[in-house]
C-alpha cells in the first residue's frame, strides 16, 4: 500500500470523530464522510505501520443510514461531520459513544453499564435548533469580504451564508455587517498579518423573548462608523443589544475581556422551563436569565430544559437540603436547584459570569443561591480547609452538582467532593471520555453509579451531553 492508492473498502465502525472505519490487506482505516455500511473506493491519503487515513473517491454502494443532507456544504465546513447520517442513526452513535467510553475508560462492566442507561434523548426538530452563532470574518481569493465557518482542522473559512442549525435571522445579520465594512473600508482580521479589525461576529437570540444580541469582536480599541451600523441593524425586528468586544491578542480565543455596549442594553433575557419534572408546571418553575456576549449559556434551549430537568430530578431534592454547584457558569443550574433545595452555592471562574449569576438570582427573586468566583479545584478545597463548625451546611452538602468543561473535573476538586461526602453527586457532561474517567475515581472513592442518560445537545455534529447520577454506598 502506497500513498494515493485506490481501494475498495466497507466501512464497518464509525470513530468518535464521526469518521467511517474499515479495513484492509491487516490495515484500519479512518475515512472522513464515510458511513458505517458504505462500500466505497478510497484514497490512501496518510499511512502509518498498522493504520491509515483515507478519503472517500466514491460511494459505490451507499448505506442504508445514508441521507441526503440538508446544506450543500456539509462536507467542506467543521461543523456538521454526520450531517449525512439519518438521526435515529445519530442518536445510536451518540448512545454508543457515551457507553463504549464509560465501558473502556471508566472500567464499568458492560451489562452493568446497559442496565443502568436510560434512553437517549433526542430532539424534536433536529435544525434551527443554536441560539448563538460565532461566525469568523475574512476575505476571499477576489478580495470580497465573507463569512461563515472554519473548514475542517483549518482555518480557512467557508462562507456560509445562512447556517441551517442557527435562527434565520443571522443571514440577515451578516449581510448588514459585510455591506457596512464594505462601503466604510472597514477590514476583516488577518490572522498572519494581525491586520485588520473585524475578527468575528457573535449572534445571540432568545428562544422565548425573541430578542437579538450582535456583537463584533475587534482587534482594536473603537469601532468607526459604529452609528451607521445601528441604525441599519436596529430595523431588525427583535433587535435588543449591539455592542463590540476588544479582542487584539493574537489566539485562538475568540472573545476578550473588554466588551463595550453602543446600542440598546448590555443584554439579553431568555426564560427556561422546567417541563418534565414531575410535581411542577411550566408557569412555576421557569426561570428567566440576562445573557451578556461572555456569558455560558446552553445553544440549544428545546434540549436544555430536558438536560435541566433531569439533572434536578436525579438530585432528588425535597426542599431542605444544601447543595454546590460547580462550574455554575451564570447560574443557570444554580437556580433551578434553587427551586426545590434549602440552600445552593455556586462556583465559577469568570467574575463576569458570577455577577450574571447574583444579577439571575435578584431578577428571580431567588435568595437562598450565593456565589464564589474562583476555579472549583481552587475554591472548594480552601474552603473546605477553612470552614467553621457554622458553615456545616457548606461543608457537608446533601448534594454536588458539577458541570465541568471538556477536560472534566480537577483532580483537587474530586478529591475534595469525596471528603464532602454529599449522598448524591449529579454529574454533567459535555466530554464522555472525561466523564469516564472522573466516574471511575468517584467510585472507586466510595460512590456508586446508578443512573447514565444522554442528551443530543448538538445535532448532526458528534458532541453529546450526559447526565449521570451517583450515590454514596451505604
Amino acid at each position: 500500500m502506497n500513498k494515493n492508492d485506490l481501494f475498495e473498502l466497507t466501512i464497518t465502525d464509525m470513530g468518535t470523530d464521526g469518521e467511517g472505519i474499515g479495513h484492509y490487506d491487516g490495515m484500519t482505516f479512518f475515512v472522513k464522510d464515510a458511513l458505517i455500511g458504505d462500500v466505497i473506493t478510497a484514497r490512501a491519503i496518510k499511512l502509518k505501520k498498522n493504520y491509515g487515513y483515507a478519503r472517500v473517491e466514491e460511494i459505490k454502494s451507499p448505506s442504508t443510514f445514508r441521507v441526503e443532507p440538508k446544506c450543500p456544504l456539509h462536507r467542506r465546513c467543521g461543523g456538521c461531520q454526520i450531517q449525512a447520517l439519518s438521526y435515529d442513526k445519530q442518536l445510536e452513535f451518540k448512545n454508543e459513544k457515551v457507553r463504549n467510553n464509560i465501558i473502556r475508560i471508566g472500567g464499568f462492566d458492560a451489562d452493568f453499564v446497559d442496565q443502568i442507561m436510560l434512553p437517549v434523548v433526542g430532539m424534536d426538530a433536529p435544525y434551527r435548533y443554536r441560539n448563538k452563532a460565532q461566525f469568523p470574518v475574512g476575505k476571499d481569493k477576489d478580495g470580497n469580504i465573507v463569512t461563515g465557518f472554519y473548514a475542517a482542522r483549518t482555518h480557512s473559512i467557508i462562507p456560509v451564508e445562512d447556517c441551517l442549525l442557527g435562527v434565520k435571522e443571522n443571514e440577515e445579520i451578516l449581510d448588514i455587517v459585510k455591506e457596512w465594512m464594505t462601503e466604510n473600508s472597514v477590514e476583516p482580521y488577518n490572522e498572519e498579518k494581525h491586520e485588520g479589525l473585524v475578527r468575528h461576529i457573535l449572534i445571540r437570540y432568545g428562544f422565548t423573548s425573541k430578542e437579538i444580541m450582535v456583537c463584533l469582536i475587534i482587534n482594536g480599541k473603537t469601532l468607526p462608523h459604529s452609528k451607521a451600523l445601528c441604525e441599519r441593524l436596529a430595523m431588525i425586528e427583535g433587535m435588543t443589544s449591539i455592542s463590540y468586544n476588544v479582542n487584539t491578542e493574537k489566539t485562538n480565543v475568540i472573545l476578550g475581556k473588554e466588551t463595550e455596549c453602543i446600542w440598546g442594553q448590555p443584554y439579553i433575557s431568555d426564560t427556561i422551563h422546567l417541563r418534565t419534572y414531575p410535581d411542577f408546571d411550566e408557569t412555576e418553575i421557569g426561570i428567566q436569565y440576562q445573557i451578556s456576549p461572555q456569558s455560558f449559556y446552553q445553544v440549544n434551549p428545546e434540549q436544555t430544559e430536558k438536560l435541566y430537568s433531569t439533572a434536578l430530578e436525579f438530585a432528588g431534592l425535597t426542599g431542605n437540603e444544601s447543595v454546590w454547584d460547580l462550574y455554575c457558569g451564570i447560574g443557570t443550574i444554580s437556580l433551578f436547584l434553587s427551586q426545590k433545595a434549602k440552600q445552593v452555592y455556586g462556583v465559577e471562574i469568570v467574575p463576569q459570569a458570577i455577577e450574571d449569576a447574583k444579577n439571575n438570582a435578584k431578577l428571580n427573586c431567588i435568595t437562598n443561591a450565593e456565589f464564589f468566583v474562583g476555579k472549583a479545584e481552587e475554591v472548594l478545597p480552601e474552603f473546605y480547609d477553612k470552614a467553621g463548625e457554622n458553615e456545616s451546611d457548606m461543608l457537608r452538602p446533601d448534594v454536588i452538582v458539577v458541570d465541568p468543561p471538556r477536560k472534566g473535573c480537577d483532580e483537587k476538586c474530586l478529591d475534595t467532593m469525596l471528603k464532602m461526602l454529599p449522598e448524591r453527586i449529579v454529574y454533567v457532561s459535555c466530554d464522555s471520555a472525561t466523564l469516564a474517567r472522573d466516574l471511575k475515581i468517584l467510585c472507586e472513592g466510595g460512590y456508586e453509579l446508578k443512573k447514565v442518560q444522554v442528551f443530543d445537545q448538538f445535532a448532526h455534529s458528534v458532541h453529546v451531553e450526559t447526565v449521570c447520577l451517583l450515590s454514596k454506598k451505604l
